[in-house]
């Protein structure tokens, strides 16, 4: 089941090939990596198997860590230029910073951990939290923002095209 989402974090063959991917807004392409990754979370919650909650984990991670730097590099800055409350860009960073550390303690655990499943449910809580702040107040300052969201979208959507590409062929991904 998981084994067929190995490197999903990705665009969307099919969507590449409409043009619908790149046609994606900023907050859209953000979104639907919310989406995707409380997806994962959920279908964390069901298994069992240690080695299947591993993967699920490792998808949780590389989804994250790439959505992280998409926004760091790329959204926040554009942001924050746009936006009458900088302070909600600050508080993003400080909660990507929080999540990056529970990241990395998840992907140096052995098979089978016994604080896997707490690390894994602390981390869903966290981004639960951080992602109805970004989706309640942060992306609504930014909408009324006067900026092209559809060319940040293209080059948030360009920019995780690489990242991931990047780690494939660093074998993190296949």
């Amino acid at each position: 089941m998981a084994a067929n989402r190995k490197g999903s974090a990705g665009p969307n063959p099919k969507q590449e090939e409409e043009g619908t991917q790149n046609a994606l807004s900023a907050i859209e392409l953000l979104k639907e990596d919310h989406r995707e990754v409380e997806a994962y979370f959920e279908e964390y919650e069901t298994l069992e198997d240690d080695a299947e909650k591993e993967e699920v984990a490792l998808e949780i991670c590389l989804a994250l860590q790439v959505h992280a730097q998409i926004e760091e590099e790329i959204f926040y800055p554009e942001a924050r230029k746009g936006i009458d409350k900088p302070e909600l860009i600050d508080e993003a960073i400080v909660e990507h910073a929080a999540a990056k550390q529970l990241i990395s303690e998840i992907e140096a655990m052995e098979v089978g951990d016994s604080m896997r499943d707490a690390k894994v449910k602390v981390l869903g809580e966290q981004i639960t939290h951080h992602v109805e702040e970004e989706e309640s107040e942060l992306f609504p300052a930014v909408e009324a923002a006067d900026l092209d969201l559809n060319a940040l979208g293209q080059r948030m959507s360009a920019r995780k095209a690489e990242l991931l590409k990047q780690l494939a062929e660093q074998g993190e991904i296949g």
